[in-house]
């Protein structure tokens, strides 16, 4: 019983989709939409905007009418649009960001509440520098791994690279966060 379970569960996958097929378009939608969303609000640190950004990458393949060979190949396409999409959208709120300082002449500070809210904010604060100061090859394989809760050879299949090569790039990303940052400058609430 198990092995016929599985066997759906592997032809399931391997059938090729058509993504401007209706329903299609709902197995691929159901199968990524958490993931995308993840993975994009992990870059962009906005609900409505990752929201947007990983439904805007399935419209996309929507309205082109992808055809996909299998579930997984839809996804990492996926993946990949939704990467791409919201690197943009932090680039360009970057710039706005910039825009406006320029224009008001004054930088907006916010005041935290209390010691806890000030250690959690430049915790968080650190470790988005350190990450953004690791190479691009270790920030993308970081970034599947943890906030995409891709596997190793999934990571490898998006990326383009061995699954060997991957774990290399996990292990040294980790370990230059950690130089980075310094484990005992991070909070960690109780």
């Amino acid at each position: 019983m198990f092995s016929k379970v599985v066997e759906e569960s592997q032809t399931e996958l391997s059938l090729s989709l058509n993504a401007g097929n209706p329903a299609d378009f709902k197995k691929i939608y159901d199968e990524c939409m958490g993931m995308l969303y993840k993975i994009s609000y992990r870059i962009v640190n906005d609900e409505e905007a990752a929201e947007d950004l990983a439904h805007d990458s399935l419209i996309k393949a929507n309205e082109k009418e992808l055809v996909f060979p299998s579930l997984n190949d839809a996804k990492y396409w996926l993946i990949r649009v939704v990467k791409n999409a919201s690197l943009n959208y932090i680039k360009r709120k970057d710039r706005e960001r910039k825009a406006y300082e320029k224009v008001l002449y004054e930088g907006h500070k916010k005041a935290d509440n209390g010691e806890v809210d000030l250690l959690k904010s430049e915790s968080i604060k650190k470790a988005r520098e350190a990450l953004k100061k690791l190479p691009k090859n270790l920030q993308d394989v970081l970034m599947l791994r943890e906030y995409g809760d891709l596997n190793y050879k999934e990571i490898g299949k998006v990326l383009g690279i061995t699954e060997g090569n991957v774990k290399v790039r996990i292990f040294r990303a980790r370990e230059q966060l950690v130089k980075l940052i310094g484990e005992e400058n991070v909070y960690l609430p109780e």
